[in-house]
């Protein structure tokens, strides 16, 4: 599967909308019958295009009211010096995103805690203590406008021809 078609592009759409959908729900959205659907969903998986499906959970319901941003400097950029500090990163289930960044900084972090309070022992006993740590920055959310937000994929349909 190397490209996508309206019909594929729909599915996204509405699986990004709401993964809960039923094969018919989601055929009778896209305009197909149920088992070209599946055949198209089960492809779409297979080549990657959709990766898997989760429930959306509200932090704060779940006592996480702290969302901090962290800027980790690593001492060193390369080598097995930089995968140890990467794979201490995945262990950590209060590091929620990770991303390596352009300009200052080597990895930008999404740490989530109860509160201020813990987000500090977290920063003290654990971020700055992770393999390869130079130096740490925080910034922390005041509130949240808009997150994991669907994927655009305009982008990805057809474009009119000019001159025709």
């Amino acid at each position: 599967m190397e490209t996508l078609d309206a019909h594929d592009l729909a599915i996204l759409e509405q699986l990004q909308a709401d993964g809960r959908l039923t094969n018919a729900e989601l055929a009778q959205r896209v305009g197909l019958s149920a088992a070209p659907c599946w055949r198209r969903v089960r492809a779409l998986e297979q080549a990657g295009f959709i990766r898997g499906y989760r429930a959306e959970i509200d932090r704060h319901k779940l006592g996480l009211g702290v969302l901090a941003f962290v800027r980790l400097d690593a001492a060193q950029v390369s080598g097995a010096a930089l995968r140890a500090l990467e794979a201490a990163i995945r262990t950590r289930p209060e590091i929620v995103s990770c991303h390596y960044i352009s300009g200052t900084g080597t990895f930008e972090l999404q740490v989530v805690s109860t509160d201020l309070e813990g987000f500090s022992r977290f920063a003290r006993e654990v971020l700055l203590n992770l393999p390869n740590v130079k130096d740490m920055h925080t910034s922390f959310s005041l509130g949240e406008v808009k997150a994991a937000g669907a994927l655009p994929l305009e982008h990805l349909r057809a474009k009119p021809r000019r001159g025709g």
